[in-house]
């Protein structure tokens, strides 16, 4: 399927990302703490997607996300975000984000998001 970068200050959070997408056959290549640990680690790994929290110490994810763009402009994010957040969100859609999530996170929401944001891999 394909290679994801898990993005969020959370631990817990990351880690239960990682299990409900290595659960649906994907591949986790890495996860980041921070912005910066984000940029360096698409730059090394190449992801086909990117999960990132929106909320984040530092650079926040609409920033990373702008970071990871002038990077590959082509790069497939999918914001995860709160209740409350949504001028953050829309800044996200319009910098290049696909899509999101909003939280609290569940299987379908990510079975959604990622049917969404590449559709062609699933021949639609």
């Amino acid at each position: 399927m394909f290679n994801i970068l898990v993005v969020d200050d959370a631990k817990m959070i990351r880690r239960m990302l990682t299990m409900e997408l290595e659960k649906m056959g994907h591949y986790v290549v890495a996860e980041a703490e921070t912005g910066r640990e984000a940029i360096h680690l698409y730059e090394k790994h190449s992801p086909d997607i990117v999960t990132m929290d929106i909320t984040m110490p530092g650079l926040n994810g609409v920033e990373t996300l702008k970071e990871i763009k002038k990077i590959d402009k082509t790069a497939t994010i999918i914001m995860i975000t709160s209740h409350g957040e949504e001028k953050l969100v829309m800044e996200a859609i319009v910098a290049g984000a696909k899509g999101y999530i909003l939280k609290p996170l569940s299987k379908n929401k990510l079975i959604d998001a990622i049917l969404r944001a590449c559709p062609e891999a699933y021949g639609l």
